[in-house]
């Protein structure tokens, strides 16, 4: 059984609900640990305590939003190796970058030596049944990597 966290920032509740739906889709087959970078703080420190790590966030305009700014610059000290990160989130095409939280989380991991899983989940503005199942799907993909 692997250990997961899924961490993330939602602002208008559309990353909630994907994260909501990879937390019920996973929890009763790995440990899994929720967090949210509003209510939750966890120190990126901690990311080593676990097999797989779940970011989502949504974007703000061409920036990662500031709840999760502070953990993004402490992940400068946290060596990721041996870990597996997936990024997801809820976008806006309105914005000239599409998702760019997302992109920004993903190369802070890499930077870090964690191994980025190859699909960035983002899902246009409030997620519907058929972008839940998305979210699923992602996370089988994701979950199979992690316990290879």
């Amino acid at each position: 059984m692997a250990r997961i966290l899924v961490i993330y920032a939602s602002l208008t509740g559309s990353t909630e609900m994907m994260a909501e739906a990879i937390v019920e889709h996973i929890q009763d087959k790995h440990d899994t640990v929720v967090k949210t970078f509003d209510f939750d703080p966890i120190e990126a420190k901690e990311l080593k305590n676990f097999d797989g790590i779940l970011i989502g966030s949504y974007s703000w305009d061409d920036d990662i939003p500031f709840e999760v700014d502070g953990f993004h610059d402490d992940m400068d000290e946290v060596d990721l190796t041996g870990k597996l990160v997936g990024v997801f989130g809820s976008c806006d095409s309105y914005y000239d970058v599409y998702g760019p939280a997302l992109e920004t989380m993903a190369m802070k991991a890499e930077k870090q030596n964690g191994k980025i899983y190859e699909e960035k989940l983002k899902i246009e503005l409030e997620p519907d049944d058929k972008d839940i199942e998305h979210c699923k799907r992602f996370v089988d993909g994701f979950l199979d990597e992690v316990v290879g």
